[in-house]
């Protein structure tokens, strides 16, 4: 590739959000892996590495990003600060039609912006090659049990943004004391995995989903559910995961099983707007549903959980729904409401760890196919937009932007 200027833009959304897609030291292997790249970074006081680690690092720090090519961000870029006929690499949050970023897709298509979104980048399989998902998954745990711990007066312990990194969040399990109480996980990929990391670290044991509906402990908990544990196909015949996330529609819930026997359920499972909820607000009103404590890691405003209204906030982590007046209240303000920790960046609370972990994710998994001739297709097929249009691929978000947008 020819030389190419390449820049890590100051993160402009609020709430803040630390994180980068290169750390000091990755960012330096770049520089010496590709001569022909020129890397900088602009300006930051908000950033988990302070601008002198570049600086030492060997890396510009600069004020504006304008003569940059390729410009990588973490979270959406403020509309206002999008700059005309570069190529953006961010978490755009547009591919499922969300309303809160129409405008953003559309200043996209009207400045000629060539947008590349994280959450698209696969390998020819479909599966995604970088992602903060074990870090959305550890931090969502750990703020799932410090919720309930939180609800009933059990233990105190530190945030995880209070927290240094991973290993000194871990000293603060030794701090965690539960009753037998019984948790439920959704989903089986990294997120899972992450939060399944803090639950055994905690030293709370993994159960079936048939032993945690069906025995009783004198023990805290968790069972892993994937889609088949709390989905079947409308005509009774043999669940088929391939065939479910193809044609969602052709299935039923019954996750109501397992809220009657929970205490505590973390959900980490994409769900799909075809699919069945998990459950419904008159489903929480009745006097068998026990779970009182929901870390939603996926966040789904509106969608599978019906608690789930908004997002909270690294300051503010939780909230309380009330079912019975369908209404977001005060945390901990009743023992009717459920409460729910909702947080939209979870990652940020780690953001050094979740930093390094993307870093290496970009350098191993997509540079070299940015910066090389793309023949796997990496780049193409995460490309949204270019060239002022939707690419084939994404077309079916025109209606989303508009004919003229």
């Amino acid at each position: 590739m020819s030389q190419v200027k390449i820049g890590l833009i100051r993160e402009g959304k609020v709430p803040v959000d630390r994180r980068v897609a290169l750390p000091p030291s990755h960012a330096r292997k770049v520089a010496e892996l590709y001569p022909g790249v020129e890397l900088v970074v602009q300006k930051s006081d908000i950033r988990c590495y302070p601008d002198d680690a570049y600086v030492n690092a060997g890396i510009p720090v600069v004020d504006s990003l304008e003569d940059c090519d390729i410009i990588f961000g973490v979270k959406e870029v403020p509309v206002d600060q999008l700059l005309p006929g570069k190529t953006y690499f961010f978490f755009s949050h547009t591919i499922k039609k969300q309303p809160y970023n129409r405008k953003l897709l559309q200043e996209v298509l009207r400045r000629n912006i060539r947008l590349v979104d994280y959450e698209t980048l696969t390998d020819k399989t479909g599966k995604r090659i970088i992602a903060f998902g074990r870090w959305a998954g550890i931090v969502g745990a750990y703020n799932g049990i410090w919720t309930y711990g939180r609800r009933y007066n059990l233990f105190h312990t530190r945030r995880a943004y209070d927290c240094f990194d991973l290993e000194d969040l871990k000293t603060e399990f030794a701090k965690i004391k539960l009753p037998p109480i019984k948790i439920v996980l959704t989903g089986g990929g990294r997120v899972a995995k992450g939060a399944m990391e803090v639950l055994m670290g905690i030293g709370i044991r993994k159960v079936t989903p048939r032993q945690l509906l069906e025995k009783t402990f004198d023990y805290p908990v968790f069972a892993l559910l994937n889609a088949r544990d709390y989905n079947g196909r409308k005509d009774k015949e043999e669940f088929s995961r391939n065939e479910f996330y193809r044609t969602p529609q052709l299935y039923d819930g019954c996750f109501l099983q397992y809220a009657r026997e929970a205490d505590i359920l973390i959900a980490s499972a994409y769900w799909d707007p075809k699919a069945p909820v998990l459950f419904t607000r008159k489903d929480i009103v009745k006097n068998d549903f026990k779970i009182t404590v929901i870390a939603d890691i996926t966040c789904d405003i509106d969608g599978s959980i019906p608690s789930t209204r908004q997002p909270s906030t690294i300051e503010q982590p939780i909230y309380d729904y009330n079912p019975s007046d369908d209404a977001v209240e005060n945390p901990l303000s009743d023992e009717g409401n459920i409460t729910v920790m909702a947080v939209d960046n979870l990652p940020c609370e780690l953001a050094r760890d979740a930093s390094a972990s993307f870093g290496r994710q970009l350098m191993d998994n997509v540079l070299p196919e940015l910066l090389g001739n793309d023949e796997n297709g990496v780049v193409e097929r995460a490309t949204i937009a270019e060239n002022g249009e939707l690419t084939k691929r994404y077309r079916y978000l025109q209606d989303y932007v508009g004919t003229n947008p």
